[in-house]
């Protein structure tokens, strides 16, 4: 053979040989760069464990910290949990309930010393789970006593308003709930139905619409409400247009079409409340279930007119009564679709009331509110609003006998308060995650392990993780470059502090 053909050969073999070796040598480097974990920008400094735990003793109970080592690679054969703190998400609003006639009434049968007890429980954020965000009802819903109005029927001027009604139980209940946390409480104020006289099934139940010719005058109702409770010293922050606007109830009720609500809110209700200096008021759209939720900010979002006097759209739970399952991927896709726009769940509760769900201590009850509350977030909504936040040892009252849960109840006959899983599954969100706090991404690798995340403005990292089987759960927590090991009990949530510094 030729030694020139033999050397040109050699060449190449070499050639080839350095070139893989190069390519090599070029996956290890990105293999290594894939191991890489996203920074941390803070340190941290100490960590705290609360747990509350089924058929347990556990409620919000401290229960010891988390040691921090260097980053372990997490395995498919085990459970995990992930935070990256570079990407952030919603600002927090708040966490808090429905303070309706039901609740107010209810907690002024109660003895002076348990109404103390109520208020701090919920409301105070070190010896309670520190409620910051409060619904309140326009004239009368179901979880009233009677149908109301604030007017006398066919007063369409309006001259006879006033709300004395209010003033027996609601009004100071609701002011005593403002002073518990703290002097500041963001309330937002809902309909369930206009007079009957507006209607077109002249009855403030079973449905009906708004008559075209009452839309100014419903318009002006509005007004006349916010300035009427702020003259009383409870500031109002937003209102939704119409509680369950899609739904013929045997209680008060009224319907809406996407357009009729979005024409409303256009024509009337929006400019009303700009001329009425109320243009700062946040008006919320929909507030019904989730499965119907992306088809209503559609119409109503894709009208820069209406879109313009929207600040976001409000959602319920229960749209699960078809086959058991929570849309939760509805509200993911207003978010994508919308993102300059809010998402506030509005209203949930445990329907068909049912006392030995509580003395038999139901883990569904508490992980329905686990379950949504960390779904939601995670979808982008910015506070979360529980229905009533006190019924009675029957789940009422309620005109129409609609009885429900709620996560206390005071007991009537003996003067009693009754604290329920939900109340505390809902104190592990509420009671650390603060206004103003972020959300941070957060995956667990099981899906029985269910998580959320959010880093408040001092820098302390808050994560839940609930696990909603039967056995308990061994997992790995990391967080930038370091990883803790824990374990959650069975039908069980956490919420881990990690106090950080910059």
């Amino acid at each position: 053979m030729d030694l020139k053909l033999i050397n040109m050969k050699k060449l190449i073999i070499s050639c080839v040989y350095f070139t893989f070796l190069i390519v090599i040598t070029g996956c290890e480097d990105n293999s290594k760069e894939k191991l890489k974990q996203p920074k941390l920008n803070h340190s941290i400094v100490n960590s705290n464990v609360y747990v509350t735990a089924h058929n347990s003793d556990l409620k919000l109970t401290k229960l010891g910290t988390l040691k921090f080592n260097d980053f372990k690679q997490p395995l498919e054969t085990e459970a995990s949990i992930v935070i990256n703190t570079t990407k952030q998400f919603q600002t927090f609003l708040g966490i808090g309930a429905a303070l309706t006639d039901a609740s107010a009434e209810t907690f002024y049968k109660l003895p002076k010393a348990e109404q103390d007890r109520f208020m701090e429980a919920y409301f105070n954020p070190d010896k309670g789970i520190g409620y910051t965000l409060a619904r309140t009802i326009i004239h009368s819903c179901d979880f009233s006593t009677e149908s109301y109005t604030y007017v006398e029927e066919g007063d369409v001027a309006l001259k006879t308003f006033n709300i004395e009604h209010d003033r027996k139980f609601r009004i100071p209940f609701t002011k005593k709930a403002i002073a518990a946390a703290g002097g500041k409480l963001t309330m937002y104020a809902s309909p369930w139905s206009p007079p009957a006289f507006m209607k077109t099934n002249n009855n403030m139940l079973q449905g009906g619409k708004l008559k075209a010719e009452f839309y100014q005058p419903w318009a002006n109702y509005f007004s006349k409400f916010i300035k009427a409770y702020e003259k009383e010293g409870i500031p109002i922050w937003g209102l939704t247009i119409q509680n369950e606007p899609m739904a013929t109830q045997r209680w008060e009720s009224c319907i809406y079409t996407a357009e009729e609500e979005r024409d409303f809110l256009k024509n009337y209700l929006g400019p009303t409340l700009k001329k009425e200096g109320l243009g700062n008021k946040k008006i919320i759209v929909w507030d019904h279930n989730r499965d119907l939720l992306f088809q209503r900010v559609n119409t109503i979002f894709s009208d820069p007119e209406a879109s313009k006097y929207a600040w976001g759209s409000g959602f319920h739970w229960y749209e699960d009564w078809k086959d058991g399952k929570p849309m939760f991927n509805a509200v993911n896709a207003v978010n994508e679709a919308y993102p300059d726009k809010n998402l506030l769940f509005t209203e949930g509760c445990n329907e068909s009331y049912d006392l030995s769900r509580i003395e038999n201590n139901d883990p569904k009850l508490a992980e329905r509110y686990g379950r949504s509350m960390i779904n939601d977030f995670n979808n982008g909504t910015v506070g979360w609003t529980d229905w009533n936040i006190l019924l009675d040892e029957n789940g009422g009252p309620n005109h129409v006998g609609n009885l429900c849960f709620a996560p206390v109840h005071g007991n009537t006959k003996t003067g009693e308060l009754s604290f329920t899983n939900s109340y505390y599954y809902i104190g592990h969100f509420s009671k650390f995650i603060r206004q103003g706090a972020k959300r941070i991404s957060s995956v667990s690798s099981s899906n029985n392990l269910l998580t959320t995340a959010f880093i408040n403005k001092d820098n302390s990292i808050v994560i839940v993780a609930m696990n909603q089987s039967d056995k308990k759960v061994s997992y790995t927590l990391t967080i930038g470059s370091k990883t803790a090991t824990s374990n959650i009990l069975p039908h069980a949530i956490q919420t881990i502090i990690l106090n950080t510094k910059i």
